[in-house]
């Protein structure tokens, strides 16, 4: 496991976003890297994580109103970093931020360990909630 360090900061080099969304497979944000830095930029809450030469290793992102719903964005590792921590890490900021927040939200892709990863920090698949629950959502293209 290589040591890392978290940041919480908006502030993120345009080219460090690309690098770590392109790695990760995200192109359609990669592909717009002016959009990319204005999402990161307005986004409520940004926890980063730079490996020991300060390369960006990890992001995520959260959008919120701060009392009754957040919803995390991006939660990104770099591939050549997964299972050293950082995700966990990454997650854990934003849930102790907004520990007082009644509902957190995200949506994933429908990935092999995406389920387990979640759930041990607490979160349900919205179908596995105990009251009937529905999640919506329209993605444009």
């Amino acid at each position: 496991m290589s040591a890392f360090v978290l940041s919480v900061s908006k502030q993120v080099s345009v080219t460090d976003l690309v690098r770590l969304y392109a790695q990760v497979g995200w192109s359609a944000y990669a592909s717009d890297p002016d959009s990319l830095a204005r999402a990161v930029h307005q986004s409520s809450h940004v926890v980063t994580a730079r490996d020991v030469a300060g390369e960006l290793v990890g992001l995520a992102r959260a959008i919120s109103d701060d009392i009754s719903i957040c919803y995390l964005q991006d939660i990104l590792v770099d591939p050549g970093h997964h299972r050293e921590g950082i995700g966990k890490a990454l997650v854990d900021n934003i849930l102790e931020r907004y520990v007082h927040v009644r509902q957190k939200v995200l949506l994933t892709d429908d990935e092999s360990g995406q389920r387990a990863f979640y759930e041990s920090s607490g979160f349900i698949e919205a179908h596995d909630f105990d009251s009937p629950l529905r999640a919506f959502v329209q993605i444009g293209s």
